[in-house]
């Protein structure tokens, strides 16, 4: 199987389910956003392990999601899975209950936190930024009627919290690797 089609050499990109979009369409814009923050965490998962790794792990999966309903035109949404292609409100309240989990187990600073002191820690914390920017992106798609609803935006709200906290724990000292590397 051959990895280049050069379907694309025209500036152009295939949806999910049908459809071509330009490649710098709010849409490619949002999805490939979300793609970045996957690789991010990809950073962060391989240096941990255990329930960090599982948690990091997670929220890549759940990345998936996000991105396979983002580079799908909604005319085709009908066809998405629920928590396999489609973002569900199960899918926020998990990671808000995360977020309250998490906090409870270990307080968050009452300062400003530069990030860095652990590489696990930074490249979650990159990961946030890299959702905030992919928030940004769909909060313009539902300006612009390329989304229904708000559900995506929320989660990718809701877990920039989560990946926040998470880094925090990361960082503080929460994390304690249990194997070697």
């Amino acid at each position: 199987m051959k990895v280049y089609t050069r379907r694309g050499d025209d500036g152009t990109t295939g949806l999910l389910y049908g459809g071509r979009v330009d490649k710098d369409d709010l849409r490619t814009d949002a999805y490939g956003t979300v793609d970045e923050a996957v690789s991010a965490l990809g950073l962060a998962r391989a240096q941990l392990d255990g329930r960090w790794h599982d948690l990091v792990l997670a929220a890549q999966r759940e990345l998936f999601v996000v991105g396979a309903q983002l580079a799908t035109h909604t005319d085709h949404w009908a066809q998405l899975t629920d928590g396999v292609s489609r973002v569900t409100p199960a899918m926020v309240d998990r990671l808000e209950q995360g977020i309250d989990e998490l906090v409870e187990q270990h307080p968050l600073p009452g300062e400003f936190v530069v990030p860095g002191q652990q590489l696990a820690g930074a490249a979650i914390d990159l990961a946030r930024t890299i959702i905030r920017r992919a928030e940004r992106a769909t909060v313009a798609m539902r300006r612009v009627g390329l989304l229904p609803d708000d559900l995506i935006v929320r989660y990718l709200n809701r877990l920039s919290d989560y990946l926040f906290v998470l880094a925090r724990c990361v960082e503080r000292g929460a994390y304690v690797p249990t194997r070697e590397r």
